[in-house]
């Protein structure tokens, strides 16, 4: 009972950090606006996540459920293409858990980073599930010729970069028109016509 508990408190504490990283963004969420959403003192909290990067490494993995409707990751055969532009208009609905990623994803490539262990097996599995998306869409070769495991990596930095490209120029990068457009260079010139 107190485990259960205690889980369904860590979630609280999740779904407001998420709510307070949407109003304020990366930079202007701070342990203490967390804490006071969810009834708790800051040393409250600190019993549950001991750091704010441990708290936003939990957003993050909390964003990738929603991302996969459930789970940890999402099956190989759950997604498609299709699905994947629907997941970039999804994320251009949600600036400030964007915003939370992607600094955290670029402050984890340092040694020691709280959120490297989970950035770098969040790669491995994304880039296998890419590949599989690629092999369920294309079989084993692309137009282009290059394999679904050549060209995973690809689609997984497409993604990913078009996100710091919106984050930095809104105004300038349409990220889900973006990702359309090169979903239409992987199909090759006949999906152009």
């Amino acid at each position: 009972m107190a485990r259960a508990r205690s889980e369904e408190r860590r979630g609280d504490i999740v779904r407001a950090a998420v709510e307070v990283i949407a109003e304020r963004g990366y930079r202007g969420a701070s342990l203490g606006a967390v804490a006071e959403r969810v009834g708790l003192t800051q040393q409250g909290l600190l019993h549950y996540f001991p750091t704010k990067e441990t708290l936003l490494v939990a957003v993050l993995e909390e964003r990738d459920r929603w991302d996969t409707g459930g789970g940890s990751r999402a099956s190989a055969g759950a997604w498609r293409l299709d699905l994947l532009a629907s997941l970039v208009e999804y994320n251009a609905m949600r600036p400030g858990i964007v915003q939370t990623f992607s600094a955290l994803l670029g402050e984890s490539v340092t040694d020691g980073h709280p959120a490297r262990r989970f950035f770098t097996e969040r790669y491995a599995q994304v880039r296998s599930e890419m590949a599989a998306v690629l092999r369920a869409e294309f079989g084993e070769r692309l137009p282009s010729g290059l394999t679904p495991e050549q060209a995973a990596p690809l689609l997984t930095a497409v993604m990913d970069g078009l996100q710091y490209q919106w984050l930095l120029a809104p105004e300038s990068v349409d990220m889900p028109a973006a990702f359309r457009s090169f979903l239409t260079l992987l199909r090759g010139p006949e999906a152009a016509a």
